[in-house]
């Protein structure tokens, strides 16, 4: 059993009673963010990439914690600069942790670091994440790609989050058909009413999901699976 805590935004923490994982630690600054960057505990953070708000207080939480971060080559460098333990990796290669597997795959968006992302950190990437016996996938900011359906024909997806707040990411349509794309038995839209710009009604997403059980967890909410 995996318990998946959504903690606002694009951000969730992942774990199987024995290891503790946070992707995408955008806490500080977000108005919906369901805690405060020191308390969180957690052994490895996982960062998308390298724009504020998904970055966030990743460096802050791996340094006080003493957890690796996981990330794009280029990125986990940047981090490494900053005091962090990290892991880094790149787009098609997966690595066996000792709470399970990690694979990155492609999401088209951008990356940069700083106030106006001028700081070059390699691509966006996605999540493939296996934790007890579950399969995870949070591809990050997104726009739909048709390779999504390669994903979904070749890994059986318990639980997909996506990005449905349309301007930076895939809007709701597009949204809809990554499910139909990706088939996982449970989807969790994020990434959308942080800021006006990406506010996206979850309930219009819900009801025009066909084959996956759709969950709208609000920030704090926690899934079994």
């Amino acid at each position: 059993m995996v318990q998946v805590r959504f903690l606002g935004h694009s951000c969730v923490a992942l774990t199987d009673g024995y290891h503790r994982l946070i992707i995408d630690p955008f806490l500080q600054g977000n108005p919906t963010a369901a805690i405060k960057p020191d308390e969180v505990e957690v052994n490895y953070v996982l960062v998308t990439h390298g724009h504020g708000d998904h970055l966030g207080d990743a460096i802050s939480i791996a340094n006080r914690n003493g957890a690796t971060i996981i990330a794009n080559y280029e990125l986990a460098n940047l981090c490494a600069k900053h005091g962090a333990k990290i892991h880094p990796m790149h787009i098609g290669g997966a690595f066996n942790f000792e709470f399970g597997r990690v694979k990155l795959t492609i999401a088209h968006h951008g990356g940069g670091y700083g106030s106006d992302a001028s700081v070059y950190t390699g691509p966006a990437v996605g999540f493939l994440v296996t934790l007890g016996q579950k399969t995870i996938y949070h591809p990050g900011d997104t726009g739909l790609f048709y390779d999504m359906k390669l994903i979904g024909d070749t890994n059986a997806i318990d639980l997909a989050f996506l990005p449905i707040g349309d301007n930076f990411t895939m809007g709701i349509d597009d949204a809809v058909l990554a499910v139909g794309f990706l088939r996982p038995k449970i989807v969790v839209p994020i990434h959308y009413d942080t800021f006006p710009i990406i506010t996206a009604p979850p309930d219009e997403f819900a009801q025009k999901v066909q084959g996956s059980r759709v969950v709208v967890l609000k920030p704090g909410e926690t899934l079994e699976i």
